[in-house]
């Protein structure tokens, strides 16, 4: 039953971020109109620089089909987990309306790195 729910939630994290990953080069969901001003002022500076959405894009796309899937998980959480710190981070600085989406996503990753804590051992033992 774990195994299920690990699963439909893992799909469901997958599928977010794949769909925040391909917005970022389709803009097919504008931002909202109602953005706090320091948040919007976060947002330009960082279009400023004009790799990093592109780079956070594909970190989403390639993590969220990773993390799908049960035996990539590990790896999709590696990969997911820089950009849902910055996730974090700007919730918590800028939009602190955002942390009732943020803090469960985060949850759901903390989760799914400590049901794979066997595939990261390796890297910690000296």
């Amino acid at each position: 039953m774990k195994s299920k729910i690990l699963f439909v939630v893992s799909l469901l994290f997958g599928l977010m971020f794949i769909n925040a990953g391909l917005n970022k080069f389709l803009n097919y969901m504008p931002p909202p109109q109602d953005l706090p001003e320091n948040l919007a002022r976060m947002m330009k500076a960082s279009m400023d620089i004009t790799w990093l959405m592109p780079l956070v894009g594909i970190a989403e796309i390639v993590g969220g089909i990773l993390f799908i899937t049960n035996r990539f998980r590990a790896l999709g959480a590696l990969i997911i987990f820089p950009v849902m710190v910055g996730v974090l981070l700007t919730n918590i600085t800028a939009a602190p309306s955002g942390l009732s989406i943020a803090l469960p996503l985060f949850a759901i990753l903390i989760w799914a790195i400590i049901d794979n804590k066997e595939k990261f051992m390796p890297l910690i033992r000296k």
